[in-house]
């Protein structure tokens, strides 16, 4: 590896940085902070590091300082974790100054850890993306020792996604024309997702199409090493058209077996492990379950609807499910459940005593009587403090007993959410 390109890749960067214009998106970096941003590919990582840069420089700090290498960049692709100290090498060789270093997509260096930890013990200010949540095992996380702050990034909200089209909601946008802008805006973020990149597109299924296959073959099929393409793939598949339902690795196994694909439980376990790992589909178990069968029986979602959307016909009902589930993960992370037991509630957050379904519409009496019985069963053993039906566009709220059900439209309930 020669130290000049390095050098062109560090003097590039600061030229592009200095110059990118950005939407500023909420992100709060304590200012002795070292951080790890992880998340779905193109869910922003880089961007947010760009925009923690332009804040370094409206404080004051030179553009010099800035010390920003993206490890997918094709010139350095081959660098081995024994040359990673050619970087500060580089770097020192063009400047005089103490660099704030940005490794992006680090984790296609194995070994990069432990180069991240010397710095930090050399008490240097480091931040580090990775598209792989593996960068956040316990293996790697004892290497690390403690010395950096783990944030993830998500795709856009609702609310960032309105701003990105210009639609900045004032004080009583509820009771104003915004509120129609804001339904008419909810179609393509209900349907693509809230990944930022895509939103220029016209062919926007194209666009998350390739990332799909990107995600798949560079963060799992390669990385690890996967032959059974086949049964990957189809697994994936069968995920999305499970969303919504509770489904064990077993009844997995019997659906990709009769598909005629031979795969074991423990395989199809691993596969599992390696979609969370890279982002793809996060799961969520039953509350009512011990601590064992939490693990074979989940509801598997996927982390961004636009993905989720390539697999789906009549896809509405499995879509908000899917956007309720998302919302639900950023704000209660590993205390969001589903309830399963004498009654089937679609989400459970105990931290919150809060319960949640979800029906794309309520006309239907059946549905409108299903949904609410099952609240006001849960209710019954299980106090709650809140009790929501989360809807495509329906609104309204009705008390029995002691217990108020709120029917919500899904955009009003991101965008409350959104401001927590």
């Amino acid at each position: 590896m020669e130290k000049n390109i390095i050098q062109e890749i560090i003097l590039w960067q600061q030229d592009f940085i200095r110059n990118i214009k950005l939407q500023k998106r909420n992100i709060a970096i304590d200012p002795a902070g070292n951080y790890v941003f992880v998340g779905i590919r193109r869910a922003g990582k880089t961007y947010m590091l760009y925009q923690y840069i332009q804040q370094l420089l409206n404080e004051g700090h030179d553009i010099h300082e800035i010390l920003f290498i993206n490890f997918e960049d094709e010139r350095i692709t081959d660098i081995k974790k024994e040359d990673l100290h050619l970087v500060i090498d580089a770097y020192r060789e063009l400047f005089a100054y103490e660099p704030i270093i940005f490794l992006d997509e680090i984790q296609n260096v194995d070994g990069w850890e432990h180069f991240a930890r010397r710095l930090a013990d050399e008490g240097r200010r480091i931040f580090i993306t990775g598209s792989n949540a593996h960068m956040l095992s316990r293996e790697i996380a004892s290497t690390l020792g403690g010395r950096f702050l783990i944030q993830e990034i998500w795709p856009f909200s609702f609310s960032e996604y309105l701003k990105y089209k210009g639609l900045t909601l004032n004080e009583h946008w509820y009771l104003s024309p915004q509120k129609a802008d804001v339904i008419r805006l909810l179609g393509d973020y209900f349907y693509f997702g809230g990944l930022a990149e895509s939103f220029s597109f016209i062919d926007k299924r194209l666009w998350l199409t390739s990332l799909y296959q990107k995600v798949l073959y560079s963060d799992i099929v390669i990385r690890k090493n996967i032959r059974n393409e086949r049964s990957i793939t189809l697994l994936i598949r069968k995920l999305a058209d499970s969303v919504m339902q509770p489904t064990a690795v077993k009844r997995l196994q019997n659906i990709l077996q009769g598909d005629g694909t031979s795969i074991n439980r423990n395989t199809i376990s691993a596969y599992l492990s390696y979609f969370k790992e890279a982002f793809l589909c996060f799961s969520v178990s039953n509350f009512t379950d011990t601590i064992p069968q939490r693990e074979v029986m989940q509801k598997h979602y996927f982390y961004d609807n636009g993905i989720l959307n390539l697999f789906l016909i009549n896809p509405e009902s499995k879509l908000l499910e899917n956007l309720v589930a998302i919302y639900l993960l950023r704000n209660y992370g590993n205390n969001l459940y589903y309830y399963n037991r004498n009654v089937e509630v679609d989400f459970y957050v105990p931290s919150a005593s809060l319960a949640i379904q979800v029906s794309y519409q309520m006309i239907n009496q059946e549905t409108r009587e299903r949904e609410i019985s099952a609240l006001v069963k849960l209710h019954a053993f299980k106090p709650l403090q809140r009790s929501l039906i989360i809807t495509y566009n329906e609104e309204n709220s009705l008390t029995i007993g002691n217990q108020t059900i709120e029917i919500v439209p899904i955009w009003k309930w991101m965008l409350e959410n959104d401001s927590l």
